[in-house]
């Protein structure tokens, strides 16, 4: 059962989606797991036959539990059966474990900016910036991964997640604002950025900006890059105040909206209730998507850094055709059959796309 997320400490099997002693490769999606946050699909970390399901549909495994096991066709069935049982004398649940990275605050022109710091590489560092509505949880499934050869923060932006819901203007150099201020208190001179939907914006503007601090910029569903956008889910997920409301409108980022549970829609409702949050939200959309559409629409023909955007072929919130819009030589990766929150549901895919594009930006 793998780890997804600083909270996670068990999780639920939905059901295999590889029978057994049916052939997988390492990458292939072989069980779908019921997480804190949506539901997800476990990736085969090697290639071989899917020999045992130890676990079964309705589980509830620890983080680390054994859910199956992949051998090769050539090993006797009487040692997958000893390996079973030995794992299950010597399992210890990691729930006690320490957490090795919890969220951190640091001030930014007198307003309380919440990180996420993982990875301590000694590399150049990539920023992650969540989008309108988000927080550092949406990258639950990423920044593990990518921290594995680099420093990875994920910062929440003013009117969002634990950060200050002081969003003064609400416009976009304030966050550009907030970005640069954020890189500075952590003495942060350069660094990769990738931001989903409007932190793909922010990003954007950012790298404009400040080009000689971005060594690259990846876009994921970015607004920014024209001016279509869905109004309807600006407008309902400010609206939304009630779990059967909140969970249609979440719904609209996923291609299956059935991946949305209800712990996802709990967190989401509990971050609206808070202080200035309504407030926050609306002075952001009056401004950023005014009447339904995209305020700021970006030439980023003048960027001088390698530039990738990721896209689900699905997306129901920021069209896909906006990636013909980006310059010349701009790498493009469209992810068939996921939506607005491909590096959540395409996690796999998504870290391997991303992780090749950083360490290629680097040469």
């Amino acid at each position: 059962m793998p780890k997804w997320g600083l909270t996670m400490t068990e999780g639920t099997v939905v059901q295999w989606l590889v029978g057994e002693g049916e052939e997988v490769s390492k990458g292939d999606e072989i069980i779908e797991v019921e997480s804190e946050k949506i539901n997800n699909a476990v990736e085969s970390p090697a290639s071989g036959v899917l020999r045992r399901h130890v676990a079964q549909e309705g589980d509830v495994l620890p983080v680390g539990g054994l859910l199956g096991v992949i051998a090769d066709a050539s090993v006797p069935d009487s040692e997958i059966d000893a390996f079973v049982e030995g794992f299950r004398e010597s399992f210890v649940p990691q729930e006690e474990e320490a957490v090795s990275s919890e969220p951190e605050t640091v001030e930014v022109d007198g307003r309380e900016i919440q990180y996420l710091k993982m990875g301590e590489e000694a590399a150049t560092p990539l920023i992650l910036i969540p989008g309108f509505g988000g927080d550092i949880n949406i990258f639950v499934f990423n920044q593990q991964t990518l921290s594995a050869e680099r420093p990875v923060y994920a910062i929440d932006l003013p009117g969002h997640g634990g950060s200050s819901k002081d969003v003064d203007g609400g416009d976009l150099a304030f966050f550009v604002r907030t970005v640069a201020g954020f890189m500075d208190a952590l003495g942060i001179e350069r660094a990769h950025l990738a931001g989903h939907s409007m932190g793909g914006l922010v990003a954007a503007a950012f790298a404009l900006e400040h080009t000689d601090r971005v060594v690259s910029l990846t876009l994921i569903s970015s607004a920014g890059l024209g001016e279509e956008i869905n109004g309807d889910y600006v407008e309902g997920f400010i609206a939304a105040n009630r779990r059967r409301q909140m969970k249609d409108v979440l719904g609209l980022l996923f291609a299956n909206p059935e991946l949305v549970n209800r712990q996802l829609v709990n967190d989401v409702l509990r971050y609206k209730r808070l202080d200035g949050v309504d407030n926050a939200l609306r002075t952001i959309a009056e401004n950023l998507f005014p009447g339904g559409h995209q305020a700021n629409v970006l030439d980023l023909g003048s960027l001088r850094v390698p530039v990738l955007a990721v896209w689900g072929s699905e997306d129901a919130i920021v069209p896909v055709s906006h990636t013909e819009n980006l310059p010349e030589g701009a790498r493009v990766e469209v992810i068939e059959g996921s939506g607005h929150m491909s590096h959540m549901e395409e996690a796999g895919r998504f870290n391997r796309i991303i992780s090749g594009f950083l360490s290629e930006a680097e040469r």
